[in-house]
């Protein structure tokens, strides 16, 4: 259950980080108006808080929440601005989410 709870806050982050981002960036460099820029702080600050939800401490969450970014950073590509990945994309995001699950689930000692 811990799993599926991380996994859910850090996907709710990622789409908050980059929704925030995207926004912004249209507002600074698509010419959209500032309404869209305010709407991307507000989103950026659902990652920050969402952020600190985690189970994990500050650096261990923020090192494995990068795989989940990356995936989500290529999903957001592929689906928001239709830029197809190909397979060298897949095969780095498999190892990036591998890098996340082993930092996150990894045996301690």
């Amino acid at each position: 259950m811990i799993a599926i709870r991380s996994i859910s806050l850090f996907v709710v982050a990622a789409l908050a980080e980059i929704s925030g981002a995207y926004l912004i960036w249209q507002w600074i460099r698509a010419g959209k108006p500032a309404f869209w820029g305010l709407v991307g702080l507000i989103a950026l600050s659902v990652y920050a808080v969402t952020q600190t939800f985690q189970e994990f401490n500050f650096g261990r969450t923020f090192a494995a929440y990068g795989g989940i970014f990356i995936a989500t950073a290529l999903l957001w590509g592929w689906l928001v601005e239709r830029r197809t990945p190909d397979r060298w994309d897949f095969l780095g995001v498999s190892i990036c989410l591998l890098g996340a699950a082993i930092i996150l689930w990894g045996p301690r000692r």
